[in-house]
């Protein structure tokens, strides 16, 4: 599977945005699902998950509430929507999938991922 993260941009504090993650080649469906952030100088770190099911999801506690992960399989496509954003969660984005054939699991370690979205960079101003 091929994928293709965009919706990045520059957004104020206390804004939103809503990320993309495209998939080509096989459906998204087929995968558990991840987005990953890297801000400079730092780790890659975990932001939210889903299973293939996508009944099942998880968040890192610093976007907990403001974060949410979604799936439109019409489009084969992938959401992360971001309220109430905050200066520090400027980073480029990245969306990933891991091919699993349980349903209701979800990863967040991003070693365990199969496949990686180009990423899109994410400027919070406060």
């Amino acid at each position: 599977v091929q994928l293709q993260a965009c919706g990045g941009g520059l957004a104020q504090a206390g804004g939103s945005l809503r990320l993309a993650c495209a998939a080509s080649g096989r459906p998204v469906s087929n995968y558990r699902m991840g987005w990953f952030r890297q801000a400079s100088g730092k780790e890659r770190e975990f932001v939210a998950a889903f299973s293939r099911s996508g009944g099942n999801t998880f968040y890192a506690d610093s976007v907990k509430g403001r974060f949410t992960i979604s799936r439109d399989n019409t489009k084969n496509t992938v959401y992360l929507q971001m309220n109430s954003l905050k200066p520090e969660d400027t980073a480029v984005y990245y969306c990933a999938a891991r091919s699993s054939s349980t349903l209701t699991s979800y990863t967040t370690t991003s070693r365990a991922y199969d496949y990686w979205g180009q990423g899109t960079l994410v400027t919070v101003s406060s």
